[in-house]
Formats: C-alpha cells, sequence, structure tokens
C-alpha cells in the first residue's frame, strides 16, 4: 500500500481538498507555493500513462475543477500542472498556483507551514470549488 493509499483510506492525516468515486485531492505538505495540492487516482498505478484512456481523461477533468478553484482562491497568473512522478510510486499530479515558470520548479526549497495556515488554504481551496 502506497503513502498515497494510506492518506486515502484516512490511515494517514491530510488537507482534503475534493474526492470522488476515482480521485482524490489534498494538500501538498512540502509546497512550493501556498496552494500547493496533489491530485490521485485511487487505484494504484505507479506511472500516470499506465492509466487507461478513459481514466486518465477523467482525471484530467477531476484535476480541472481543483485547478480553476486554485486560480479563483490565490493571486496568481494561472495554476501549473506538474507530473514528475518520481517521490511517490502512485501516479500524480501537482496543481500549483504560479506567476512564473521557477514558481513550480520541484527543486525549489519547499515552504514551512503551521497547521492553522494549512487549515486556511484547504478552506480557501474548498470554498472556491
Amino acid at each position: 500500500m502506497t503513502l498515497f493509499s494510506k492518506i486515502i483510506a484516512g490511515e494517514i492525516p491530510s488537507y482534503k481538498i475534493a474526492e470522488d468515486e476515482q480521485f482524490f485531492a489534498f494538500l501538498d505538505i512540502f509546497p512550493l507555493q501556498k496552494g500547493h495540492t496533489l491530485v490521485v487516482p485511487k487505484m494504484e498505478v505507479d506511472k500516470i500513462f499506465d492509466l487507461d484512456d478513459a481514466t486518465i481523461a477523467a482525471f484530467m477533468v477531476f484535476a480541472k475543477k481543483i485547478g480553476k478553484a486554485i486560480e479563483k482562491a490565490f493571486d496568481c497568473n494561472r495554476c501549473g500542472i506538474n507530473v514528475v512522478g518520481l517521490e511517490v510510486p502512485h501516479a500524480h499530479i501537482h496543481l500549483i498556483p504560479i506567476n512564473q515558470p521557477s514558481d513550480m520548479n520541484i527543486a525549489n526549497p519547499k515552504l514551512k507551514l503551521s497547521e492553522a495556515e494549512f487549515e486556511a488554504i484547504r478552506q480557501k481551496i474548498v470554498d472556491a470549488l
């Protein structure tokens, strides 16, 4: 069972943004920017391109809703999308509010936020959904 499957199952706490039958979205606890959200399929698949066509299409539609909410919730030029896939062997998308391309460089230092800050960020996105 991957770290993300444990989060989806509620075995590890998370700042959940949204979920449906197939997908789960939650705040990255090592964010590059405030609002940095991970979107994952509930099905354990290591590589995003190993998802079947219908699932990957639904994955993008689900992520689009979250991305639009991030754009409403934060002062940013757009919500960037990043698929790296090396951190956890479970397909996932990073949705990151950005103003310039360097804002989504995964090698950048991560923000250190308090529980209260994470909860306020979570609520801003949820309210924008």
